[in-house]
């Protein structure tokens, strides 16, 4: 079963990721309350999602303890592989999403926890990036459907 384990947002840019329990998600423009939320936003900002199992890994095999929400993703799941999402139409709660792109890791990502390798390392593994369909809410725990 795929679910939901955590949502982060920050207002601004460069600020830490804090963890909510629920977002209210806007069609076109964004989380509200994200730094990224803006009228004709590009969907390529509207959202963003990462698997924990990707991160655990990574932690794990460099003896590591990065939360899941270090990694700057606004939500995280568990028992879904994301990468064969692209493409595709999501639902999660009541929320589509169009599936448009894989989130590469960055060199401000790499900078803000300190680690050289995590370009290299989450080059197919950073999660996914969507295009909100339509309004609504997204909560801890919500299930991932593909439609």
């Amino acid at each position: 079963m795929s679910e939901i384990i955590k949502i982060g947002i920050t207002k601004n840019n460069n600020q830490e990721i804090i963890e909510v329990k629920e977002v209210k998600l806007v069609a076109g423009k964004g989380i509200v309350g994200d730094r990224h939320f803006k009228d004709y936003n590009d969907p390529f900002n509207q959202l963003s999602i990462i698997e924990s199992e990707k991160i655990d890994e990574y932690n794990f095999k460099n003896k590591l303890n990065i939360p899941h929400l270090n990694f700057r993703r606004n939500i995280v799941t568990k028992g879904i592989e994301l990468n064969d999402l692209v493409g595709k139409r999501i639902k999660i709660g009541l929320v589509h999403l169009d599936v448009i792109d894989l989130c590469r890791p960055c060199r401000h990502l790499s900078e803000k926890l300190e680690r050289n390798d995590i370009i290299k390392e989450f080059l197919r593994k950073g999660g996914i990036r969507c295009q909100i369909i339509n309004d609504g809410k997204i909560l801890i725990g919500d299930q991932i459907k593909i439609i």
